[in-house]
């Protein structure tokens, strides 16, 4: 049963299909709007209007305020989006954010052919923030297969220039999709796509059903044909995202699926045509003729009308609305019953997927080949992150990692925690997960947790955990909590000041909080820096901020934080500017700058369960700020490298010298502090160019002393024969950045 059906409450949409025209260029046999049974694109407008653009971003705006969204996608989507044109498509980008400005974030994306992609487009694309993806089957032979012009002509050489477009302005690169066709060579797929170096594919299932079924040399053809490009993918270290296998991944290990095609997560999705009628997924329309109708349109009804639709609920009620075949399958969580269109037969949803044998062995496979680990790492991946960068996308996969080991913790606590708080959690994992996710997000609070499993202690603070949680979501509560310092401090959130006693109750009503005694605690919100969109917070007031081996500085004066706003903004800038490299890992991964007490000169560190943060001194030049930030950056990286794979025997009980220090090191901490001097050598080797005089021979000076510093300890490293057989091709990675330098020192 979905939510609507239990209590009235609409799962609301987070991503909206719109369709700006509604014709195409290409006469693709396997068409799901043309060729199958649904013909209504017959009857609507061959553009949409910009007046029916302008409801639909109200009715978007409304829903984002109805129910308090942080963040919407929107598809522009066809028939071909590009027959538009660059005006109109333009005009659409500019309504769309006009609406949404201020409400929430607002993801733009295109699906495309590519045929008609040209340098105007791109530059449209650019200057409204859309990301662009390119359907393309495969090598020529693939694609030919399909995707035609109606004159039999191949498209196939303009797609490819398309792509090549969007790879030299890799900001609108969104990725690739791939309808499966098992007559094409799978490998040969596979690797066309690889080498056109997409961010992501998406293998998608031909539109099939019951009653219409795919074309099937044998019993698991689909299967089989995506197991032979798995199996290479996994060979080749995984060089690109493709979303169904990791998909079948991430919910093989109880996490959300990130595509309707398989698991068991509600759908949020709905479609606007060009006349502004609401539909439901797309593929529906080979079931049957009318199968996306909804009867309603962004003229008449809201979009929370359309959410209580039936044909919408069905794809948002979970296991319990799938077939009886499925209820019992021992991949349903996974699999999900597939992909919604695909059970439709003689007039009914109640079977399993047209593909079920196909999904059965494909999700087995997967399951049986990616179950040593629940967080994989790509070589690929792994050979970034040891070079001593990193990526948004290999950051990410970082941050997912400890996503779950947050959950692993705040299980483990789950025996001490009281009902009353963990009811709360659930709640706010069914319905406000992303408010809860940010603070947990929030680095000390996995160092509270580890510091509480180890000494057994008292599991109170939780409720600050909650109530933070809460109030993000807007919600109102009431809770015992806390109190640390004669404070309650609320992660992420803020701090009331002037509080008496072990655990009081707090009161959070409508934005204003309190505690429920007498007298009038202060509230201070939590402080921030920020440049431009890219904002931290800074925690001066968290009880369990961990420093390492320096005291944490004290509560913040006004003027102390106007002067952290001041150099963090001129380090971020000059970070952009002359190291781009780690600006994208830092956005991805960075969230908490904790304040040091001033210790005469410039101090750093990172601690090794606050995945996030890094804690310094306030030094006096913003570049020496930027620079801390990228080195303790470095520990924080490897530190969650750590939790996800053994790079030495943890047994090993040598101790090592490290050229920079005097007392002979642990080979973790020798790790640890090579790979974070790879970001300094890099830092000065970059500053040699942007200073001059006495400034550059300092940097050249620097750089020659860290690069030799940074290659001996990779020596030690690789020589100390306590490394895995991952940690020496880590190191090794390591060792590779470092000396590909040395003919500059």
């Amino acid at each position: 049963m979905t939510q609507g059906r239990l209590t009235g409450v609409i799962t609301p949409f987070r991503q909206f299909v719109l369709k700006v025209h509604s014709r195409c260029d290409l006469a693709c046999n396997h068409c799901y709007v043309y060729e199958h049974a649904d013909q209504s694109w017959r009857g609507r407008p061959k553009v949409i209007s910009l007046h029916t653009v302008e409801r639909v971003a109200s009715r978007i705006a409304e829903h984002v305020k109805q129910h308090d969204l942080e963040q919407i996608d929107v598809v522009l989507h066809g028939g071909e989006p590009l027959l538009a044109g660059h005006e109109r498509l333009a005009a659409i980008s500019t309504a769309l954010r006009t609406a949404l400005d201020g409400l929430c974030r607002l993801g733009l994306h295109l699906q495309t052919n590519g045929v008609r992609l040209d340098d105007r487009f791109c530059e449209v694309f650019a200057e409204h923030g859309i990301r662009v993806g390119v359907s393309l089957d495969g090598d020529r032979a693939a694609n030919d297969r399909h995707r035609l012009f109606a004159s039999g002509r191949s498209s196939h050489d303009q797609a490819v220039r398309a792509v090549e477009r969007l790879r030299n302005r890799p900001e609108l690169y969104a990725g690739l999709l791939c309808t499966v066709d098992v007559a094409n060579d799978p490998i040969a797929v596979y690797e066309a796509l690889r080498d056109l170096r997409p961010p992501r594919i998406d293998f998608l299932l031909p539109y099939a059903t019951w009653d219409n079924p795919p074309d099937r040399p044998s019993e698991t053809a689909y299967a089989d044909w995506l197991i032979a490009i798995f199996e290479r993918w996994q060979a080749d270290g995984r060089p690109t995202s493709v979303r169904l296998f990791e998909s079948i991944i991430r919910t093989g290990r109880g996490e959300p699926s990130l595509t309707e095609a398989v698991g068991l997560e509600p759908s949020t999705m709905i479609v606007i045509d060009t006349d502004g009628s609401y539909e439901l997924v797309d593929s529906l329309k080979v079931a049957y003729d009318g199968a996306p109708a909804t009867g309603h349109d962004v003229f008449h009804h809201a979009l929370d009308e359309v959410g209580s639709h039936p044909g919408v609920l069905a794809r948002q009620g979970g296991v319990e609305t799938l077939s009886a075949t499925c209820q019992e399958c021992p991949i349903v969580a996974s699999c999900g019953g597939g992909l919604y269109t695909h059970r439709f037969r003689a007039g009914s949803f109640d079977h399993p997927s047209v593909f079920c044998a196909d999904l059965f062995k494909l999700v087995s496979h997967i399951n049986d080949q990616t179950k040593i680990s629940p967080h994989t790492v790509s070589f690929s991946s792994l050979d970034s992150l040891a070079a001593g960068f990193g990526g948004a996308a290999e950051i990410e996969l970082l941050a997912n990692a400890q996503r779950s080991l947050r959950r692993a913790l705040l299980a483990a606590l789950r025996p001490k925690t009281p009902d009353r708080v963990w009811d709360m959690f659930t709640r706010l994992d069914q319905h406000h997960r992303d408010a809860l996710e940010a603070v947990l997000a929030h680095p000390y609070v996995r160092v509270w947790a580890v510091e509480c499993l180890q000494a057994d202690g008292e599991t109170t603070y939780l409720a600050n955990v909650a109530a933070a949680a809460m109030i993000r979501a807007g919600q109102d509560v009431t809770l015992p909590v806390a109190v640390a310092g004669g404070a309650v401090y609320l992660p992420t959130v803020g701090t009331l000041r002037g509080v008496d006693g072990e655990t009081v109750t707090l009161v959070a009503q409508q934005g204003r909080v309190t505690v429920m005694r007498e007298g009038a605690p202060e509230w201070h919100a939590v402080r921030t820096v920020t440049c431009g969109d890219f904002s931290l917070v800074l925690e001066d007031a968290d009880p369990y901020r961990d420093s390492h081996q320096w005291p944490a500085a004290g509560t913040l004066s006004d003027d102390e934080a106007a002067a952290w706003q001041d150099a963090f903004e001129r380090a971020w800038l000059l970070i952009e500017k002359e190291y781009p490299q780690y600006a994208d890992g830092l956005r991805s991964g960075l969230t908490t700058l904790t304040p040091l007490a001033s210790a005469g000169h410039d101090v750093s560190s990172a601690a090794r369960h606050a995945f996030g943060a890094v804690a310094m001194a306030r030094p006096a030049d913003p570049a020496m700020l930027a620079m801390l930030l990228i080195h303790e950056f470095q520990h924080v990286k490897l530190g969650a490298v750590f939790d996800l794979l053994d790079l030495y025997d943890r047994s090993h009980t040598g101790l090592y010298h490290a050229p920079w220090r005097e007392d002979l090191r642990p080979l973790e901490g020798l790790l640890q502090g090579t790979y974070a001097h790879i970001g300094v050598t890099d830092f000065w080797r970059t500053r040699r160019h942007a200073v001059e005089g006495a400034a550059r021979d300092k940097a050249e000076e620097e750089f020659a002393r860290w690069c030799g510093h940074t290659v001996a300890a990779t020596e030690t490293l690789l020589a100390s024969r306590a490394l895995t057989s991952v940690g020496e091709r880590f190191v090794a990675r390591m060792r590779e950045t470092v000396t590909s330098w040395q003919h500059d020192a």
